[in-house]
């Protein structure tokens, strides 16, 4: 049996970081806001002859063999993610699990969470289990913690799981997702992403704040009651067409975030900014826990490619992006990937 699995990556616009729990019960109303991408993690399963575990990772060049399921249960993997994922569902025969991202390591643009559901939806097919999403979306997030060893947060996963736009709800009595019926054709025309070059660990930069929070830093805590605040508008101003407002949250959020931690802008991120501005960049902000990794910028309409090439000129890498309509899509054999039904 051989089953693909994809799942898109994501671009968050506000409320990143306080998807963390405990911290948004701290923050009323928190919430956070992100697209889901055509840039997808995606994984192979195919079943073996065998009992051996084949595990490969088509993007960092490593592969691993293990005899059995319980010696791989043992062992120290380079690849944990799929090492834990692989022992959790426990296939009853030998597997072959390949992965590939189309997005660099550390791009900030939720690309771990993306594989962690698509491979979920992969070997929850080939070993027969059955799992709601909801379900996927709970053993992700605890694996996720397990190899990361600190908290996650919520808001990767949604997008991953279901695509298009959302707002993830963050409340005393669950998190929940709503689907904001965005045009694709607007926020693509609207949107630049950028790599730059130097990835982050969102790991670390993520815990260093959080710490900072539940140690009780009151300026941390006041900037996450701003980015609280912000993403609740910013959800406003996406649904009211209003792009000024838009823009001038972007930039808002970005100037809250950057005073959590010292590390999350860097002086290329500040320098690219700064001089696309000159070409039609109206704000712009760090994707994901910052530090390096990809930035979304905001743009005038028409002004894409000229801020494009700005970028360009700075060491920046192009990420040309559309929205992903669906989210994680799952096929055996000799099935096709899906359309993509439109989105309102």
């Amino acid at each position: 049996m051989r089953v693909e699995a994809r799942a898109p990556t994501r671009v968050d616009l506000a409320g990143g970081t306080v998807d963390i729990w405990p911290l948004y019960l701290f923050h009323p109303g928190a919430q956070t806001v992100n697209i889901a991408i055509r840039w997808y993690a995606s994984c192979v399963v195919e079943t073996r002859a065998d009992r051996r575990i084949v595990l490969i990772s088509a993007d960092r060049k490593i592969q691993e063999s293990y005899e059995s399921l319980g010696e791989l249960a043992r062992a120290k993997s380079a690849l944990p993610l799929v090492r834990e994922l692989t022992v959790f569902f426990e296939p009853r025969r030998g597997v072959t699990v390949r992965t590939v991202s189309e997005v660099p390591a550390g791009a900030g643009l939720g690309g771990s969470s993306a594989l962690n559901i698509a491979l979920c939806g992969g070997l929850a097919r080939v070993t027969g289990r059955r799992v709601t999403r909801a379900q996927i979306l709970e053993i992700a997030k605890n694996i996720e913690a397990i190899v990361i060893r600190v908290p996650t947060g919520w808001q990767d996963y949604f997008p991953a799981l279901y695509g298009g736009s959302n707002a993830v709800h963050l409340e005393s009595d669950g998190v929940k997702r709503e689907k904001l019926p965005l045009p694709a054709s607007e926020l693509e025309k609207r949107f630049v992403l950028c790599y730059t070059g130097q990835p982050h660990d969102s790991a670390i930069n993520n815990w260093e704040v959080m710490k900072s929070h539940i140690d009780g830093d009151p300026r941390v805590r006041k900037n996450f009651n701003q980015i609280a605040t912000i993403a609740g508008q910013m959800r406003e101003a996406l649904l009211a067409g209003d792009w000024n407002d838009v823009a001038e949250l972007l930039a808002l959020e970005w100037e809250n975030r950057k005073r959590n931690f010292k590390g999350i802008s860097t002086p290329k991120i500040d320098r690219m900014i700064e001089q696309s501005r000159k070409y039609g960049t109206k704000a712009a902000k760090v994707c994901g826990a910052g530090g390096g990794g990809c930035v979304v910028f905001q743009v005038e309409p028409g002004t894409k490619p000229a801020v494009e090439e700005c970028l360009r000129q700075l060491g920046g890498d192009i990420i040309n992006f559309s929205v992903s309509r669906t989210g994680l899509e799952v096929r055996s054999d000799h099935e096709t990937w899906g359309e993509e039904s439109p989105e309102g």
